[in-house]
């Protein structure tokens, strides 16, 4: 009996590579493209699953450092494989502020094409990818999937991409 490896090193796109172009539901009747976004920086956050206790700290977690990642105009997307009335349900119970992508159907689709989709789970690997205001991948990280990368990668990638975080309030 010949098996894949459990723990392939996973194959996730790197900085310098264009992030592909997608388009996914973000509710039942909506959709969101990276496309839409560009002009700005985009932080893809690719989790496993919705109510998984890790998924959820890291997912809130994001929620409340949301006004940091704006101030460096970047938009916070997570993207899983789970369905958009699961995200929903999620996003309502966490009081998450930030789009939910369904990459239901074509199951994983999206993940693939960023290198992060695990074949014999179903779902994605916990992938962060910063993206500039191009579409250009700055930063890759994947994190075991039983941890919560937290945000400082994240922040410490959009330090390097924009100059200064636009300051809020009014200066003399």
């Amino acid at each position: 009996m010949s098996a894949e490896p459990a723990a392939a090193p996973p194959s996730a796109l790197q900085p310098g590579q264009p992030a592909p172009d997608f388009t996914l539901p973000s509710t039942p009747d909506q959709q969101l493209s990276l496309s839409d976004l560009k002009g700005h920086p985009v932080i893809l956050a690719f989790f496993p699953a919705d109510w998984s206790p890790v998924c959820g700290d890291q997912m809130s977690l994001y929620n409340e450092v949301l006004p940091e990642f704006r101030r460096y105009g970047a938009q916070l997307v997570g993207i899983s494989t789970d369905g958009v009335w699961c995200h929903a349900a999620f996003a309502e119970q966490r009081h998450l502020h930030f789009p939910l992508l369904a990459d239901f159907e074509p199951k994983g689709e999206v993940a693939r094409r960023y290198g992060v989709y695990r074949v014999h789970e179903g779902t994605s690997e916990r992938a962060l990818f910063v993206i500039d205001a191009s579409g250009l991948i700055h930063w890759s990280f994947v994190s075991p999937v039983g941890l919560n990368p937290g945000a400082d990668g994240i922040l410490n990638a959009l330090d390097t991409l924009v100059e200064a975080p636009q300051e809020t309030g009014v200066h003399p």
